[in-house]
Formats: C-alpha cells, sequence, structure tokens
C-alpha cells in the first residue's frame, strides 16, 4: 500500500516499505537507544517514569501487519433492548445509534446492574465509557422521588476524557432531569463550585480538580455511593496514587459500589484493586497487546530534514485522511506545527501549556474535520476518543512500549482499519 517515494540513495540495509528493513538499534547508530542514566536509578512504583528516563525498546516491536478482523466475531449475550432502562434511556441509546452492546458492555452492565464491583480490562476504544455511565444513569433515574439524594464519582486521568465523559452523559441522560459537573483544571473554578452548590448527580473530574474541591468543603462526598476510575493505570502513571486514595477515603466504604476500568494489570493497580474492590467481578476483553486491525511499521531516517521530508510524503498520500502526531516535547509540538501549516497542512496542536479552551476548541476542530492533522504531546492525548483516526505517527519514539500501545490506540478504533508509524 504505502511505496518510498523520497528520492535518495538505496541504504546500505536495503528497503522496507518506509526506508530500511527492522534491525537491532546498535545497527543505525552509535550510541544507544533509550536506556537509563545510571545503573543505579531506582524509580519508586509510585511515581510516573520521569521524562528522559525511558526501557530500551526492540525497534521490531513497532512493526506487525494489521488482521482484517470482523467485530461479528463476537456474539453479544445481550441486546441492548434486554437490559431493564428506563423508557427514556432507551430512546437516548437508539439516538445514539447502539445497536448491540460491545463486549466489555454486553459483559459489565448486567454486574453494574447488581450493584456489584467490577474490575474491566479493555483495549483503548471499546465502549468502556457506555459500559459503566448507562447502569449508573439507570441507577440515579431509580432514586429520583425517593427524597434519595446519590452522587455518582467518576475520575479520569485527564481533563480532555473527563469532558468527553461528561458529554457521553450528556447524551445518553438526554430528557431525565439529571445533571453533571465537569471538575477538570484549567477552567474557571468558581463555575464548578456554582453547578455543585446547584446540585448535581454526577461529578466527573480528575484528581487533583477534584481534590481541590473537597479541600475547599465545596464537594461533600458523604452521599456517594458510585465510584469509577477510568483508566486507572494512566492515573498512577501520571502520579496521581496518592489524590485517589484520599479521594477514595471520603467516600463511604459501606454500600459502596467501585469500579475500575484499565487497560492493563499492573502490580500497582492490583494493589488497588485489593485495597478498594470488594469481591469484585473481572471482566477481561483485552485481546492482546495492540489491536490486530492495526498495520504498524517504522520510518527509517538519518536527519531532522530527512525526516520532516518522509512525514511531508506521508501525509500527503492517499488515506492519510486524519492524522494524530505524537511528539515528547511540548515546544517541539509548536515546532512541528508550525513547520507543517507552512506546508499548507491544515493542523492544530495541543500540550500542557495550551489553555483548556483553547485545547478544547483544537479537538473540535480535529473531531469535525475542519483540520486533519493533530500534533500532542502523551499527557494531553491520553484518553482521546475521537472517531475514524487514519493514522497514528509517533515523531519521536515512545518512552515505554506501554505508552506506545495507547498511542497507537487511537487509531483501528470500533473495528475499523488503523496505521501506526514510528520514525527511528
Amino acid at each position: 500500500m504505502y511505496k518510498n517515494n523520497i528520492t535518495s540513495k538505496p541504504k546500505k540495509f536495503g528497503h522496507s516499505k518506509f526506508g530500511l528493513k527492522s534491525k537491532p538499534a546498535h545497527k543505525f547508530s552509535s550510541k544507544p537507544v533509550h536506556k537509563f542514566a545510571g545503573s543505579n536509578f531506582k524509580r519508586s512504583n509510585n511515581r510516573p517514569k520521569k521524562r528522559g528516563f525511558s526501557e530500551r525498546i526492540d525497534f521490531s516491536r513497532f512493526i506487525k501487519k494489521g488482521e482484517r478482523v470482523e467485530e461479528k466475531s463476537y456474539v453479544s449475550k445481550h441486546t441492548f433492548i434486554d437490559f431493564p432502562f428506563d423508557t427514556q434511556i432507551h430512546k437516548n441509546i437508539a439516538r445514539a445509534g447502539f445497536i448491540n452492546p460491545r463486549p466489555i458492555q454486553d459483559q459489565a452492565i448486567p454486574s453494574v446492574l447488581l450493584g456489584k464491583d467490577v474490575f474491566g480490562m479493555a483495549n483503548t476504544g471499546t465502549g468502556k465509557t457506555a459500559a459503566f455511565i448507562l447502569p449508573l444513569i439507570e441507577k440515579i433515574v431509580k432514586t429520583k422521588g425517593q427524597n434519595k439524594r446519590e452522587t455518582i464519582l467518576i475520575m479520569a486521568p485527564t481533563r480532555e476524557l473527563a469532558m468527553q465523559i461528561d458529554s457521553d452523559f450528556r447524551m445518553l441522560s438526554f430528557g431525565l432531569g439529571i445533571f453533571s459537573v465537569s471538575c477538570v483544571g484549567g477552567l474557571p473554578i468558581m463555575k464548578q463550585i456554582t453547578e455543585i452548590k446547584r446540585g448535581v448527580s454526577f461529578v466527573i473530574g480528575t484528581p487533583g480538580r477534584i481534590k481541590d474541591l473537597i479541600m475547599r468543603k465545596v464537594l461533600d462526598l458523604s452521599t456517594c455511593h458510585s465510584v469509577v476510575l477510568d483508566e486507572a493505570d494512566r492515573m498512577l502513571d501520571m502520579g496521581f496514587r496518592d489524590d485517589m486514595v484520599f479521594i477514595l477515603s471520603k467516600v463511604p466504604k459501606e454500600n459502596r459500589q467501585t469500579l475500575f476500568f484499565s487497560a492493563t494489570l499492573s502490580p500497582e493497580v492490583k494493589k488497588l484493586t485489593t485495597e478498594f474492590l470488594v469481591d469484585p467481578v473481572f471482566i477481561s476483553v483485552i485481546s492482546g497487546e495492540t489491536a490486530k486491525n492495526i498495520d504498524q511499521d517504522v520510518v527509517h531516517t538519518r536527519s531532522k530534514e530527512e525526516k520532516l521530508e518522509k512525514l511531508h510524503e506521508i501525509l500527503k498520500r492517499d488515506g492519510s485522511d486524519k492524522v494524530l502526531i505524537f511528539r515528547e516535547m511540548k515546544h517541539s509540538v509548536d515546532t512541528l506545527t508550525k513547520e507543517l501549516s507552512h506546508m499548507g497542512f491544515k493542523v492544530g496542536c495541543i500540550h500542557g501549556d495550551k489553555r483548556s479552551r483553547e485545547r478544547i476548541r483544537t479537538l473540535e476542530q480535529f473531531k469535525k474535520d475542519q483540520i486533519n492533522i493533530l500534533i500532542a504531546t502523551d499527557v494531553a492525548a491520553r484518553g482521546l476518543d475521537i472517531p475514524d483516526v487514519t493514522h497514528v505517527i509517533n515523531y519521536d519514539i515512545p518512552q515505554t512500549y506501554e505508552t506506545y500501545v495507547h498511542r497507537i490506540g487511537r487509531t483501528g478504533r470500533s473495528g475499523k482499519k488503523g496505521i501506526a508509524l514510528t520514525f527511528v
């Protein structure tokens, strides 16, 4: 499908689709790639990896031919009609275009409806949000008119994911008279405080802002009996463990339903589940390290100029309709954005130094195809659910293979074909 149209002299290791064939890292450079700086370096399990310290990754792990996987190979035990939801919820499900439950929805919704604790493992882009949002909306609908105030708390690692969950909630709770507040940093806290004081059923946010609201004595979780930790592994990676434990300590232990969703089961995640989940239902629909329907390959370059030139070639090819490019550093994101913009591409970027409103606006432009290239850092892009991303390009090598898996999970979603390219 792809041909290297760059005119250059043949490389001594031969050509692959994107330049050189895969070889061990030492074949390409006299300098070791991605090693720890110092043999005595130790990292606490509770802290995220520091920038500059990363594992050595075999480049061959970035090369994998995607398979055309038909999702109908999974036969749902239920249809959405089978679930005992309120009539309005069923109308909202139909309006959203949901027909048959995805595997994680099919298996998790019945357990959540029964009030059980759940630990769900699923690849990114497999419908986790609806798996917990729908039964929790039903739970609140049932308590309406009973003079019983109950709060649902949902924590996510980034403001983008929290706001996306909030958007999904508003769509699936339409017409039910229940409300939510999105508690994320970077947006006016006073507006969030006002909404909490008016009364909301769903509090959806990031650990840092939720903790801040608790410390200000604005957010009272004494009436909270349902807690969701979405992408729990990512929150731990980002150093939120202490905030998560603090927040959970403010939720009553009695009659509490706790739902954990994660793409991995690290020792730290497992430790949290034993601390906070009671007799949980374990559900795993993980289908491998990376989605089977993603074509993965590497692009070999020898200079910055050649690197930009090859990126230009890829972006100009047919089929590069919606491209997400990852860079390690915020200033590198800005630099590449300017370079591609000068080349005439419709491009935007997001990273931690961008204001929330600017990030939200850029994401909306990408979702609505007003721009077709988005450049981002890992932190800014965690948890993004953007439909129809055709390509994920790792312009910088990720620091860990787990980060790589997370990055390329932004494409090939909902059973569609995706392409992941890594520059080395």
